[in-house]
Protein backbone atom coordinates (compact mmCIF):
# COMPACT_ATOMS: atom_id res chain seq x y z
CA UNK A 1 0.00 0.00 0.00
CA UNK A 2 2.95 2.33 0.56
CA UNK A 3 3.94 1.96 -3.09
CA UNK A 4 0.36 2.60 -4.21
CA UNK A 5 0.29 5.79 -2.14
CA UNK A 6 3.48 7.10 -3.72
CA UNK A 7 2.40 6.21 -7.25
CA UNK A 8 -1.21 7.35 -7.24
CA UNK A 9 -2.61 9.11 -4.17
CA UNK A 10 0.33 11.35 -3.30
CA UNK A 11 0.83 12.82 -6.81
CA UNK A 12 -2.89 13.56 -7.14
CA UNK A 13 -2.94 15.39 -3.80
CA UNK A 14 -0.29 17.78 -5.12
CA UNK A 15 -2.90 19.29 -7.39
CA UNK A 16 -5.37 19.94 -4.57
CA UNK A 17 -5.17 22.81 -2.09
CA UNK A 18 -3.53 21.43 1.07
CA UNK A 19 -6.42 22.26 3.38
CA UNK A 20 -8.95 20.75 0.95
CA UNK A 21 -6.86 17.59 0.73
CA UNK A 22 -6.75 17.41 4.52
CA UNK A 23 -10.52 17.94 4.74
CA UNK A 24 -11.11 15.16 2.20
CA UNK A 25 -8.95 12.78 4.23
CA UNK A 26 -10.79 13.65 7.44
CA UNK A 27 -14.16 13.16 5.74
CA UNK A 28 -13.21 9.57 4.88
CA UNK A 29 -11.75 8.80 8.29
CA UNK A 30 -14.68 10.33 10.20
CA UNK A 31 -17.19 8.18 8.27
CA UNK A 32 -15.74 4.96 6.84
CA UNK A 33 -12.93 4.94 9.40
CA UNK A 34 -15.39 5.21 12.28
CA UNK A 35 -17.44 2.18 11.16
CA UNK A 36 -16.57 -1.29 12.43
CA UNK A 37 -16.09 -2.55 8.86
CA UNK A 38 -13.88 0.40 8.01
CA UNK A 39 -11.73 -0.13 11.08
CA UNK A 40 -11.19 -3.79 10.22
CA UNK A 41 -10.27 -2.95 6.63
CA UNK A 42 -7.90 -0.14 7.60
CA UNK A 43 -6.31 -2.18 10.37
CA UNK A 44 -5.76 -5.06 7.96
CA UNK A 45 -3.83 -2.72 5.69
CA UNK A 46 -1.98 -0.54 8.20
CA UNK A 47 -1.99 -2.18 11.64
CA UNK A 48 1.26 -1.90 13.61
CA UNK A 49 3.03 -4.51 15.73
CA UNK A 50 3.23 -4.06 19.49
CA UNK A 51 6.27 -2.56 21.21
CA UNK A 52 4.86 -1.75 24.66
CA UNK A 53 5.99 1.13 26.83
CA UNK A 54 4.46 2.56 30.01
CA UNK A 55 4.36 6.35 30.34
CA UNK A 56 2.21 8.52 32.65
CA UNK A 57 1.07 5.32 34.33
CA UNK A 58 -0.54 4.14 31.08
CA UNK A 59 0.45 1.31 28.80
CA UNK A 60 0.98 2.31 25.17
CA UNK A 61 1.08 -0.47 22.55
CA UNK A 62 4.12 1.29 21.12
CA UNK A 63 5.53 4.85 21.36
CA UNK A 64 4.14 6.41 18.15
CA UNK A 65 1.08 8.67 18.23
CA UNK A 66 -0.70 11.17 15.99
CA UNK A 67 0.34 14.80 16.56
CA UNK A 68 -2.14 17.60 17.21
CA UNK A 69 -3.51 19.49 14.23
CA UNK A 70 -4.61 16.55 12.09
CA UNK A 71 -7.77 15.60 13.97
CA UNK A 72 -8.52 19.12 15.17
CA UNK A 73 -12.18 18.49 16.03
CA UNK A 74 -11.77 14.92 17.39
CA UNK A 75 -13.90 13.54 14.54
CA UNK A 76 -11.97 10.32 13.80
CA UNK A 77 -10.73 9.08 17.17
CA UNK A 78 -11.48 5.43 16.36
CA UNK A 79 -9.75 5.59 12.99
CA UNK A 80 -6.25 6.37 14.24
CA UNK A 81 -5.66 3.09 16.13
CA UNK A 82 -6.75 1.25 12.96
CA UNK A 83 -4.09 3.20 11.06
CA UNK A 84 -1.50 1.85 13.48
CA UNK A 85 -1.16 4.69 15.99
CA UNK A 86 -0.92 3.74 19.65
CA UNK A 87 -2.34 7.06 20.86
CA UNK A 88 -3.95 10.22 19.50
CA UNK A 89 -3.84 13.94 20.28
CA UNK A 90 -6.83 15.99 19.17
CA UNK A 91 -7.07 19.77 18.93
CA UNK A 92 -5.91 22.45 19.48
CA UNK A 93 -9.08 23.38 21.27
CA UNK A 94 -9.84 26.86 22.59
CA UNK A 95 -12.44 28.05 25.07
CA UNK A 96 -14.31 30.05 22.42
CA UNK A 97 -15.21 28.96 18.87
CA UNK A 98 -13.00 30.50 16.21
CA UNK A 99 -12.56 30.33 12.45
CA UNK A 100 -8.79 30.56 12.50
CA UNK A 101 -6.67 32.68 10.19
CA UNK A 102 -7.64 33.66 6.61
CA UNK A 103 -7.24 31.07 3.84
CA UNK A 104 -5.09 29.83 2.20
CA UNK A 105 -3.26 28.79 5.35
CA UNK A 106 -1.70 25.38 4.65
CA UNK A 107 1.13 24.81 2.18
CA UNK A 108 3.29 21.86 1.09
CA UNK A 109 6.99 21.99 0.28
CA UNK A 110 7.27 18.61 -1.42
CA UNK A 111 11.01 18.47 -2.08
CA UNK A 112 11.79 19.50 1.48
CA UNK A 113 9.17 17.15 2.94
CA UNK A 114 7.82 20.09 4.95
CA UNK A 115 4.47 21.70 5.65
CA UNK A 116 3.77 25.34 6.47
CA UNK A 117 0.54 26.16 8.26
CA UNK A 118 -1.02 29.27 9.77
CA UNK A 119 -4.30 27.65 10.78
CA UNK A 120 -4.73 29.59 14.02
CA UNK A 121 -6.60 27.06 16.21
CA UNK A 122 -9.70 26.85 14.00
CA UNK A 123 -12.17 24.84 16.09
CA UNK A 124 -15.79 24.91 17.32
CA UNK A 125 -14.83 25.69 20.91
CA UNK A 126 -14.52 23.64 24.09
CA UNK A 127 -18.24 23.48 24.92
CA UNK A 128 -19.24 22.01 21.54
CA UNK A 129 -16.29 19.60 21.50
CA UNK A 130 -17.18 18.43 25.01
CA UNK A 131 -20.76 17.71 23.97
CA UNK A 132 -19.66 15.76 20.89
CA UNK A 133 -17.16 13.74 22.95
CA UNK A 134 -19.82 13.06 25.59
CA UNK A 135 -22.08 11.62 22.89
CA UNK A 136 -19.18 9.60 21.47
CA UNK A 137 -18.48 8.05 24.85
CA UNK A 138 -22.13 7.33 25.61
CA UNK A 139 -22.48 5.62 22.21
CA UNK A 140 -19.52 3.34 22.90
CA UNK A 141 -17.33 4.96 20.24
CA UNK A 142 -14.34 5.82 22.42
CA UNK A 143 -10.99 4.36 21.33
CA UNK A 144 -9.24 1.78 23.50
CA UNK A 145 -5.92 3.61 23.09
CA UNK A 146 -4.89 6.72 25.09
CA UNK A 147 -6.22 10.10 23.96
CA UNK A 148 -4.61 13.50 24.59
CA UNK A 149 -6.16 16.95 24.22
CA UNK A 150 -4.20 19.95 22.94
CA UNK A 151 -5.35 23.22 24.54
CA UNK A 152 -4.62 26.66 23.09
CA UNK A 153 -5.42 30.27 23.98
CA UNK A 154 -8.48 31.82 22.39
CA UNK A 155 -7.55 34.52 19.89
CA UNK A 156 -9.88 37.11 21.44
CA UNK A 157 -8.42 36.62 24.93
CA UNK A 158 -5.37 38.69 25.85
CA UNK A 159 -2.39 37.14 27.59
CA UNK A 160 -3.47 38.95 30.77
CA UNK A 161 -6.42 36.53 31.02
CA UNK A 162 -4.79 33.52 29.35
CA UNK A 163 -4.59 31.48 32.56
CA UNK A 164 -8.39 31.62 33.01
CA UNK A 165 -8.84 30.75 29.33
CA UNK A 166 -6.64 27.64 29.48
CA UNK A 167 -8.14 26.60 32.82
CA UNK A 168 -11.71 26.85 31.49
CA UNK A 169 -10.92 24.66 28.47
CA UNK A 170 -9.10 22.15 30.65
CA UNK A 171 -12.15 21.97 32.92
CA UNK A 172 -14.51 21.47 29.96
CA UNK A 173 -12.46 18.63 28.46
CA UNK A 174 -11.24 17.01 31.66
CA UNK A 175 -13.41 13.90 31.34
CA UNK A 176 -12.62 13.49 27.64
CA UNK A 177 -8.86 12.91 27.50
CA UNK A 178 -6.30 10.81 29.32
CA UNK A 179 -3.78 13.65 29.42
CA UNK A 180 -3.54 17.29 28.38
CA UNK A 181 -0.99 19.36 26.50
CA UNK A 182 -0.92 23.11 27.12
CA UNK A 183 0.08 24.71 23.83
CA UNK A 184 1.93 27.94 24.68
CA UNK A 185 4.21 27.82 21.64
CA UNK A 186 2.12 27.95 18.47
CA UNK A 187 3.37 30.70 16.15
CA UNK A 188 -0.07 31.14 14.59
CA UNK A 189 -1.89 33.12 17.30
CA UNK A 190 -0.61 36.64 17.90
CA UNK A 191 1.54 36.99 21.04
CA UNK A 192 0.77 33.43 22.15
CA UNK A 193 4.48 32.61 22.34
CA UNK A 194 4.83 35.40 24.92
CA UNK A 195 3.14 32.95 27.29
CA UNK A 196 6.49 31.15 27.52
CA UNK A 197 7.79 34.09 29.58
CA UNK A 198 8.06 32.90 33.17
CA UNK A 199 5.45 35.16 34.78
CA UNK A 200 2.85 34.23 32.17
CA UNK A 201 3.79 30.56 32.35
CA UNK A 202 3.53 30.51 36.14
CA UNK A 203 0.05 32.00 36.05
CA UNK A 204 -1.14 29.33 33.61
CA UNK A 205 0.48 26.47 35.48
CA UNK A 206 -0.78 27.70 38.85
CA UNK A 207 -4.43 27.79 37.72
CA UNK A 208 -4.36 24.57 35.70
CA UNK A 209 -2.56 22.57 38.39
CA UNK A 210 -5.00 23.79 41.05
CA UNK A 211 -7.92 22.72 38.89
CA UNK A 212 -6.33 19.34 38.19
CA UNK A 213 -5.54 18.72 41.84
CA UNK A 214 -9.17 19.42 42.84
CA UNK A 215 -10.44 16.77 40.46
CA UNK A 216 -11.28 13.25 41.57
CA UNK A 217 -8.70 11.83 39.15
CA UNK A 218 -5.30 13.45 38.73
CA UNK A 219 -4.56 13.44 35.00
CA UNK A 220 -1.16 14.25 33.47
CA UNK A 221 -0.47 17.82 32.35
CA UNK A 222 2.26 18.66 29.81
CA UNK A 223 3.54 21.78 28.08
CA UNK A 224 4.56 22.06 24.42
CA UNK A 225 7.67 24.16 23.78
CA UNK A 226 8.93 26.09 20.78
CA UNK A 227 11.99 25.03 18.77
CA UNK A 228 12.70 28.73 18.24
CA UNK A 229 13.25 29.43 21.95
CA UNK A 230 16.82 29.83 23.15
CA UNK A 231 18.20 26.88 25.10
CA UNK A 232 18.27 28.84 28.35
CA UNK A 233 14.58 29.75 27.96
CA UNK A 234 13.71 26.09 27.39
CA UNK A 235 15.64 25.14 30.52
CA UNK A 236 13.80 27.84 32.49
CA UNK A 237 10.51 26.35 31.28
CA UNK A 238 11.63 22.85 32.25
CA UNK A 239 12.51 23.94 35.77
CA UNK A 240 9.15 25.68 36.19
CA UNK A 241 7.36 22.51 35.10
CA UNK A 242 9.26 20.55 37.73
CA UNK A 243 8.37 23.10 40.43
CA UNK A 244 4.68 22.81 39.55
CA UNK A 245 4.82 19.00 39.44
CA UNK A 246 3.89 18.79 35.77
CA UNK A 247 4.10 15.40 34.14
CA UNK A 248 6.01 15.94 30.91
CA UNK A 249 7.00 18.13 27.99
CA UNK A 250 6.44 18.03 24.22
CA UNK A 251 9.47 18.84 22.06
CA UNK A 252 8.71 20.57 19.81
CA UNK A 253 6.08 22.77 18.15
CA UNK A 254 6.48 24.13 14.61
CA UNK A 255 9.16 26.66 13.70
CA UNK A 256 9.01 30.10 12.05
CA UNK A 257 12.51 29.51 10.65
CA UNK A 258 12.92 28.34 7.07
CA UNK A 259 15.45 25.95 5.52
CA UNK A 260 17.04 26.36 2.10
CA UNK A 261 14.25 25.62 -0.43
CA UNK A 262 14.98 22.67 -2.71
CA UNK A 263 12.57 23.75 -5.46
CA UNK A 264 10.57 26.73 -6.70
CA UNK A 265 7.49 25.15 -5.18
CA UNK A 266 9.23 24.91 -1.79
CA UNK A 267 10.38 28.52 -2.06
CA UNK A 268 6.79 29.60 -2.65
CA UNK A 269 5.54 27.56 0.32
CA UNK A 270 8.25 28.99 2.61
CA UNK A 271 7.30 32.55 1.65
CA UNK A 272 4.05 32.17 3.58
CA UNK A 273 3.63 32.98 7.24
CA UNK A 274 3.09 30.17 9.70
CA UNK A 275 4.78 27.30 11.46
CA UNK A 276 6.91 24.83 9.54
CA UNK A 277 6.83 21.11 10.34
CA UNK A 278 8.40 18.02 8.82
CA UNK A 279 11.90 16.94 7.87
CA UNK A 280 13.74 20.30 8.32
CA UNK A 281 12.58 20.49 11.95
CA UNK A 282 14.10 17.18 13.02
CA UNK A 283 17.61 18.29 13.98
CA UNK A 284 16.38 21.11 16.24
CA UNK A 285 13.79 18.83 17.81
CA UNK A 286 16.56 16.35 18.67
CA UNK A 287 18.68 19.16 20.16
CA UNK A 288 15.79 20.16 22.42
CA UNK A 289 15.11 16.55 23.47
CA UNK A 290 18.80 16.10 24.31
CA UNK A 291 18.80 19.36 26.27
CA UNK A 292 15.74 18.46 28.34
CA UNK A 293 16.84 14.90 29.00
CA UNK A 294 20.25 16.00 30.27
CA UNK A 295 18.77 18.77 32.43
CA UNK A 296 16.30 16.39 34.11
CA UNK A 297 18.43 13.22 34.17
CA UNK A 298 15.61 11.59 32.26
CA UNK A 299 13.08 12.16 35.05
CA UNK A 300 10.65 14.30 33.04
CA UNK A 301 8.94 12.31 30.28
CA UNK A 302 9.46 13.81 26.81
CA UNK A 303 7.23 13.45 23.77
CA UNK A 304 9.38 13.85 20.67
CA UNK A 305 7.80 15.44 17.60
CA UNK A 306 9.35 17.10 14.57
CA UNK A 307 10.49 15.31 11.43
CA UNK A 308 9.63 11.81 12.66
CA UNK A 309 9.35 10.10 9.27
CA UNK A 310 11.42 6.90 9.38
CA UNK A 311 12.79 4.25 11.72
CA UNK A 312 16.06 6.20 11.84
CA UNK A 313 14.50 9.51 12.89
CA UNK A 314 12.26 7.76 15.41
CA UNK A 315 15.20 5.85 16.92
CA UNK A 316 17.17 9.10 17.05
CA UNK A 317 14.41 10.72 19.14
CA UNK A 318 14.04 7.69 21.43
CA UNK A 319 17.75 7.34 22.16
CA UNK A 320 17.96 11.11 22.69
CA UNK A 321 15.40 10.81 25.48
CA UNK A 322 11.86 10.74 24.11
CA UNK A 323 9.57 8.16 25.69
CA UNK A 324 6.75 8.78 23.21
CA UNK A 325 6.75 10.06 19.62
CA UNK A 326 4.35 11.84 17.29
CA UNK A 327 4.14 12.48 13.58
CA UNK A 328 1.98 14.52 11.22
CA UNK A 329 3.86 15.62 8.08
CA UNK A 330 5.09 12.10 7.32
CA UNK A 331 1.48 11.02 6.79
CA UNK A 332 1.21 13.56 3.98
CA UNK A 333 4.50 12.75 2.27
CA UNK A 334 4.80 9.01 2.89
CA UNK A 335 1.24 7.84 3.40
CA UNK A 336 -0.35 5.83 6.21
CA UNK A 337 2.00 2.84 5.90
CA UNK A 338 4.72 5.02 7.47
CA UNK A 339 3.29 4.29 10.94
CA UNK A 340 3.73 0.50 10.87
CA UNK A 341 7.05 0.91 9.02
CA UNK A 342 8.45 3.04 11.84
CA UNK A 343 7.19 0.73 14.60
CA UNK A 344 8.62 -2.33 12.84
CA UNK A 345 11.93 -0.48 12.56
CA UNK A 346 11.94 0.43 16.26
CA UNK A 347 11.20 -3.18 17.14
CA UNK A 348 14.12 -4.32 14.99
CA UNK A 349 16.52 -1.80 16.55
CA UNK A 350 15.39 -2.80 20.04
CA UNK A 351 16.20 -6.43 19.30
CA UNK A 352 19.51 -5.67 17.53
CA UNK A 353 20.71 -3.68 20.54
CA UNK A 354 19.75 -6.49 22.94
CA UNK A 355 17.28 -4.33 24.86
CA UNK A 356 14.56 -6.22 26.68
CA UNK A 357 12.10 -3.40 25.85
CA UNK A 358 11.95 -0.04 24.08
CA UNK A 359 12.03 1.58 27.53
CA UNK A 360 15.72 0.63 27.85
CA UNK A 361 16.53 2.59 24.68
CA UNK A 362 15.08 5.88 25.99
CA UNK A 363 18.00 8.28 26.44
CA UNK A 364 20.54 5.56 25.68
CA UNK A 365 22.90 7.93 23.83
CA UNK A 366 23.42 9.84 27.11
CA UNK A 367 24.79 6.83 28.98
Amino acid sequence: MGIAWRLFAQPSLRFIDSERAHSATMAILSTFGESSIGQRVINGLYGSPELPIEVFGKLFYHPLGLAAGFDKKAKALQSWPSLGFSWTEYGGITRYPQEGNPKPRMFRANKNHALVNSMGFNNPGATKIREELRLRKSNGKWPKTPVAANIGRSKKVSNLYAADDYCSTLDSLYDYADFFILNISSPNTEKLRDLQELDNLRNILNKCVKLRNNKETKKPLLVKVSPDSADNQILDTVNELIKFDLDGIVATNTTIKRPEPLSTQSRKAFSNNGGLSGRPLHNRSIEVIDLIYEETDGNLPIIGVGGIESKETAWNAITSGASLLQLYSALVFKGPSVVSSIVKGLKKYTKENNFSSIREAVGYKHI
